[in-house]
């Protein structure tokens, strides 16, 4: 499990400046503050960079809205998806804050009334996507109007996003230099302290204020079903639709999956919808708001969807395929049960699935050679653009940015007005090495988080205290809403589970026993990925729990299903 991440001293604040945030929050209508928002605020205030890490639903949104009405400029807001942005300039505009946003969807003569407005100081809250910010001449409209405050909104997006295919998450350090170096505030629900030191190390964000309040939904129904092929999951679908009322998300790995559960919802009578990267903006948009207003029953949608949405009676949230970390997968449950009631978060469990994330993973991040073809290209001497190394090297565009980035944050190299230029060579060929390897360690990481989000789904014991030790917090007590605690519960009640069955009893207490119980046997003395050696087959890993069964990969040997009581682990 990660290392927890240190957090800093809290801010202070005179009780003026309390009551103060007191009096802004009667313009939401806010009569009290939830866990975690008065030290948000207070850092804030006090001119300290803070990271906020608050579940879905705690109100993190307010913590950068009531200090804006506070603050002298304006505070400017980094959000990563359009539609995102449009709901909360409509939030804010409710509680009459002049805002402003700058995206794509603006025309012409729109964008020029925004930045005129901004200019002259009139917006307190201003929204934008990280490419806007990425370009000059939107910084030097925000330097103008001046700005108290820059939030950075789904801050776990450049951890995510940033070295993949939203690289310009990754130029926000800069751009919060060129704005002045204003106190930075970086918002997200979910976090390890792995993830909190990317944040705090690629915003640049100095001694943060860390606020943590903990990751703990206890409205959510977590439950793994193991599956063993796609006919098996639609029929677990099938049954959870029946069993659960409300609206619902249904989360899936590629858009082709997207498709075909949505058309097969449709056969069944299912008021469906679906939603992924590929249908056009306007189609998406249209989706989503007829699903915010109630008029689809399901939503069948990649990792696309979801991010900032605002829907209090999600009933159920499914995962059909397997999440590729621990992250995504608590971020993508967090959109259930926002109005305190209870949601069932039920994951379709297949070994298969994996490959698929693992297929993903394997294109995220530049290669070692391509680091090392821009790397020789800038050393040269040669000072250009973007456009001009791709031309010359071969390398797709959104993969030179993230390298760019990575020298840039090298020292080896800056970035003026979209030109490029090399500062300084690596000094040693230790220091060569370094950069060389970070995405490729970036790759372990990533890898290891799958491994994880298998061993949650493997777990035979409290989901909740597994993610309570995922996330650096203590595992605490068992949470009682969880398929595992509640098996546990019933064997407790069951009093043939607590009898210890004779050698003739033995087949028949196996048939009684549920399957949480046998799996347990197993599950107790091996993980998915242990090394075991078997006498005949040799040396392999495991690569599934089932029962009492263990799933071992030996190699040349192949895979074998062997009983867990036949292998030993290795050394």
């Amino acid at each position: 499990m990660p290392s927890s991440m240190p957090k800093a001293e809290k801010s202070t604040s005179s009780p003026v400046e309390r009551e103060s945030l007191r009096a802004a929050a009667e313009r939401f209508d806010i009569r009290r503050f939830r866990p975690g928002q008065m030290d948000v605020m207070e850092a804030v205030l006090s001119g300290k960079d803070a990271l906020a890490v608050m579940p879905t639903g705690s109100g993190k949104s307010l913590t950068f809205q009531i200090p804006s009405l506070l603050l002298p400029k304006a505070t400017v807001i980094v959000s990563p998806l359009i539609s995102l942005m449009q709901d909360q300039v409509e939030k804010a505009e409710e509680a009459e804050i002049e805002s402003a946003k700058l995206n794509s969807t603006l025309s012409a003569a729109e964008e020029r009334q925004t930045r005129d407005a901004i200019a002259e100081g009139d917006s307190k809250l201003i929204y934008v996507t990280p490419e806007r910010l990425e370009n000059a001449e939107y910084r030097a409209v925000l330097r103008e109007g001046g700005v108290s405050l820059l939030v950075v909104d789904e801050a776990h997006c450049i951890s995510q996003w940033g070295h993949d295919f939203r690289p310009a998450y990754l130029a926000l350090r800069e751009a919060i230099r060129e704005l002045g170096r204003p106190p930075v505030l970086a918002l997200t629900a979910t976090a390890t302290p792995e993830i909190q030191r990317d944040i705090t190390q690629q915003l640049g964000l100095k001694d943060p204020v860390v606020v943590d309040t903990g990751i703990e939904r206890p409205n959510l129904f977590l439950e793994v079903f193991r599956t063993v092929n796609g006919l098996a999951k639609r029929e677990r679908m099938r049954s959870i639709l029946n069993e659960t009322e409300g609206s619902g998300i249904i989360y899936v790995a590629t858009v082709r999956t997207a498709n075909e559960l949505y058309e097969w919802l449709c056969a069944e009578n299912v008021n469906a919808a679906r939603y992924h990267g590929k249908m056009k903006t306007k189609e998406r948009e249209q989706v989503q708001q007829r699903f915010m207003d109630g008029e689809f029953h399901v939503i069948v949608a990649t990792k696309a969807f979801g991010l900032g949405i605002d829907k209090p009676d999600i009933r159920f949230i499914v995962h059909f395929n397997f999440p590729d970390s621990i992250e995504s997968y608590y971020q993508e449950i967090g959109r259930a049960g926002r109005d305190g009631k209870v949601a069932r978060c039920p994951l379709l469990y297949r070994l298969e699935d994996r490959r698929i994330q693992g297929y993903f993973l394997g294109g995220k991040y530049p290669r070692r050679e391509h680091s090392q073809r821009i790397y020789n290209i800038v050393a040269s001497g040669a000072q250009g653009v973007t456009a001009e190394l791709c031309a010359a090297s071969g390398i797709p565009k959104r993969k030179i940015k993230v390298i760019l980035s990575q020298l840039e944050g090298s020292g080896i190299i800056e970035r003026r007005g979209g030109r490029i230029k090399c500062l300084r060579a690596f000094a040693t060929p230790e220091e060569l090495h370094a950069f060389l390897s970070e995405y490729e360690q970036r790759h372990t990481s990533d890898r290891e988080r799958l491994d994880q989000m298998m061993r949650y789904a493997e777990t035979t014991f409290c989901r909740t205290r597994f993610l309570r030790e995922y996330f650096g917090e203590a595992s605490g007590r068992d949470c009682e809403h969880c398929d595992n605690c509640r098996a546990h519960s019933q064997r407790e009640s069951q009093s043939a589970a607590e009898v210890v069955p004779g050698p003739k009893d033995g087949a028949v207490a196996a048939k009684l026993m549920p399957e949480a119980v046998r799996t347990a046997r197993a599950a107790r003395l091996f993980h998915i990925g242990d090394r075991v050696r078997h006498r005949r087959f040799g040396t392999g890993q495991v690569i599934e729990i089932t029962g009492q069964n263990l799933t071992v990969d030996f190699g040349h040997a192949g895979c074998k299903q062997i009983r867990h009581q036949y292998v030993q682990k290795a050394a």
